[in-house]
């Protein structure tokens, strides 16, 4: 049976596609909004501050409904994965100015790769491997990070001026430490799952 923290953790997978279509759609490029957004960039933004919010929503929801399931555990994590580097492809893409923010790609990716073998390990002993606290935030972390700059600082930069640039590349700089830190974390918490192998 599927829960409905399953179904929300499986529609922010499906948010996925969809936003990559609202940025390819040409007509949508062309329609100015606010804060000097697109219409397809202003999409894009909504629906990943939605995929954010279901993030925080399903895991709540599975904690208070009793409902934490092998399937929620196994696929939260790739949902999170899979638009949380979208997004981060976005930006690189299509702000040149932001070519550094390859670095949290290639940690997210080298880290994610990482824990994915340890819990493939895991999973021939019927052992699940779930988030740890660092991972949370590293999460947390990473989505703030994202959304100030989907949505131009949220007018950051004429509030704060050049200190703003400051605020939101520590923000980006936690998350890629953090990011570090999990993965680490992971490896030492569940060393035994390679002693063993």
């Amino acid at each position: 049976m599927i829960t409905l923290p399953n179904k929300i953790t499986i529609t922010r997978i499906i948010l996925v596609p969809i936003m990559v279509m609202v940025v390819l759609i040409p007509g949508f490029q062309k329609i100015e909004t606010i804060l000097a957004l697109s219409l397809g960039e202003l999409m894009f933004a909504l629906l990943f501050l939605l995929g954010s919010f279901s993030d925080f929503l399903d895991g709540y929801l599975a904690r208070k409904r009793n409902e934490i399931t092998t399937l929620g555990i196994f696929l939260d994590p790739i949902a999170d994965k899979l638009i949380t580097i979208t997004a981060i492809l976005y930006i690189v893409a299509m702000r040149t100015n932001y070519n550094w923010w390859w670095s949290l790609v290639v940690v997210i990716l080298f880290r994610e790769f990482g824990v994915m073998a340890l819990r493939t390990l895991a999973a021939k002993d019927n052992k699940v491997i779930a988030a740890n606290i660092f991972g949370k935030i590293k999460t947390v972390l990473t989505m703030i990070s994202i959304i100030l700059f989907l949505f131009n600082g949220f007018g950051l930069f004429y509030l704060m001026g050049a200190q703003a640039q400051y605020l939101l590349d520590s923000v980006f700089y936690l998350a890629v430490l953090t990011t570090l830190i999990s993965g680490l974390i992971y490896f030492w918490q569940n060393k035994e799952v390679l002693i063993k192998e």
